[in-house]
């Protein structure tokens, strides 16, 4: 199969709300509208000016994505760091790649890149640079987690001339094409990666539109605009880009200091935005909201069956059933939040559902306690064989904004009613992570992003249980079942749409039956942005691209 189109513009700008899964593929533009409607041409694009962008996620400890890999990471690194791929409709087109073949057995991808592109330190971008950022995420001493993950299938990447890449792979792998779309798997310059790491992660060098200049720590990064940048592809409206002078990334953890800071005017742009601050922000024509749900799982929470009392399906079943979820969606994310009752985010084209496996039924998890051996005690905790029924419960104050952690509290509340001890630990990231790699869990909630389908292999095939070089493992509910793993390997294999289709539906029922997953909603991804902020874009994940914006003041 060989694709070489026409090139295709890396971030579309779109004048309406995007319903559909190509919504988290291709961009939505905010103009001069509230929510990403219709677009408007009020403001003539303007050159200069410093955007400042005030983030409640976690610092990154790396702003190399390649390392780990985190969310944070991505919302950082898509303004200096591009990919070989991008994504329109849900599907693969070329970024720094311009075209691929695919062999007959789809065991060989092979890339053509483009030949105008540099790195911001000058090296040019060509097939010895992809080389190197390959064997830099799957080098174990690079420690990545989501874009080693993302990259399992090849098992060699070669240079056949300078701007052609050959990847060789273990399987044919469906997903490859979209998982190259990730800040994650990202292209840096392979100067920049001949560094030691602990300067690399202080200054990434990429080919975007702004690099960066300095890190503060605690406090700020600095991005200043790409003189030399090349844009990939003729984008929409695009005259000399980039049109800020820069970006001043800040990190202002407290919700309420970082909304009235984007009230007042100090900042340009904010994301974890707290419920009440976009319901406020929707009445006023001051702020927009963007809400671009990420791509992969939905927001779920995973109950570990490889360790402690959810080893057995029983118990994990009454805690399934013991969990009242639906009244805390709807008094505390004020009809931001929709109840899922899938793996799958809603922007996932193949996702499936079951509302049947999570009834909110006090009496029948009872009954399944009671079945499996657990008496109530004088606390009303139940015990068994001089146990109770405890459930440690990490979460990270980061990554769960205060709305959550209040579900977390009423879930807690309700599972109380029915016999469990629910332990909610609240961490900082780096803690957090620590008691996952530890084991250190009953139950888990754990957001990942990931393009496509695939995530359910990453997610769930009993092969994630074992860790990354980072020490993170991805199948947290450590879901342990051949006839799972065999769907997951045969979908990634599997080029035809409806034959992938078919298969992950079937892996899905697996997964949504096992009482390994209780889904909550897509995960929160919501921005305020102020109406003199224009030109703003997504990524494929989701993330906020500023690469065409400009600031009419």
């Amino acid at each position: 199969m060989i694709l070489d189109p026409v090139q295709k513009t890396r971030r579309r700008v779109v004048g309406g709300t995007a319903g559909v899964a190509g919504a988290v593929a291709v961009l939505l533009a905010l103009t001069g509208c509230t929510g990403g409607g219709t677009s408007t041409a009020d403001s003539t694009p303007r050159n200069g000016g410093t955007l400042v962008y005030a983030s409640g996620d976690a610092e990154p400890t790396c702003l190399d994505p390649h390392v780990g890999g985190n969310y944070p990471q991505a919302l950082l690194s898509s303004q200096y760091i591009e990919e070989l791929t991008a994504l329109d409709d849900g599907k693969p087109v070329p970024a720094l790649a311009k075209s691929w073949t695919t062999s007959d057995d789809g065991r060989t991808l092979t890339f053509r890149l483009r030949d105008d592109v540099s790195f911001t330190d000058g090296t040019p971008f060509d097939a010895a640079a992809v080389v190197a950022n390959i064997e830099h995420v799957q080098d174990p001493a690079t420690a990545s987690s989501t874009g080693y993950l993302a990259l399992q299938s090849i098992t060699k990447a070669t240079a056949t001339d300078d701007h052609t890449v050959t990847l060789a792979l273990s399987r044919p792998d469906s997903a490859l094409l979209e998982s190259f779309s990730q800040p994650w798997v990202g292209m840096e310059s392979p100067k920049a990666l001949q560094r030691s790491q602990e300067v690399n992660c202080e200054s990434p060098v990429g080919t975007g539109p702004f690099e960066v200049t300095a890190w503060k720590h605690g406090d700020r990064v600095t991005l200043r605009k790409n003189a030399e940048y090349t844009p990939l592809g003729a984008k929409a409206g695009s005259a000399a880009e980039p049109r800020l002078s820069g970006i001043t990334w800040r990190f202002l953890p407290d919700s309420t200091s970082r909304y009235a800071a984007l009230q007042s005017g100090q900042v340009d742009v904010i994301d974890n935005a707290q419920p009440d601050q976009l319901k406020a922000a929707s009445a006023k024509g001051s702020i927009r909201d963007l809400d671009a749900p990420r791509p992969g799982a939905s927001n779920r929470l995973e109950l570990n069956s490889g360790h402690g009392v959810f080893r057995d399906e029983a118990v994990r079943k009454a805690f399934i059933a013991g969990a009242e979820v639906d009244p805390g969606i709807r008094s505390l994310f004020l009809g931001t939040a929709k109840r899922s009752y899938s793996v799958l985010s809603s922007v996932e084209p193949y996702g499936s559902s079951d509302k049947s496996l999570f009834r909110y039924s006090p009496s029948t998890a009872k009954r399944l306690l009671d079945q499996a051996g657990w008496k109530v005690g004088s606390d009303g905790v139940r015990t068994k064989d001089g146990q109770q029924l405890t459930v440690t419960f990490p979460v990270s104050t980061n990554q769960s904004v205060p709305a959550e952690r209040s579900l977390f509290q009423q879930i807690q509340a309700s599972e109380k009613a029915v016999g469990f001890k629910v332990v909610l630990e609240e961490l900082d990231l780096s803690s957090w992570y620590a008691a996952l790699a530890a084991n250190q869990y009953d139950v888990v909630s754990a957001p990942y992003t990931k393009v496509g389908a695939d995530v359910l292999r990453i997610l769930y095939d009993s092969a994630s249980i074992t860790p990354a070089p980072s020490g993170y493992f991805a199948n947290l509910a450590q879901l342990d079942d051949p006839q799972l793993d065999r769907l997951l390997q045969q979908a990634a294999r599997t080029a035809d749409t409806s034959e992938r289709g078919r298969l992950y539906d079937q892996a899905q029922q697996i997964i949504l039956a096992s009482g390994t997953v209780l889904p909550l909603y897509d995960q929160q991804n919501h921005f305020l942005i102020r109406s003199s902020v224009h030109g703003v874009q997504t990524t494929a994940v989701s993330t906020p691209w500023f690469g065409a914006a400009w600031i009419d003041r």
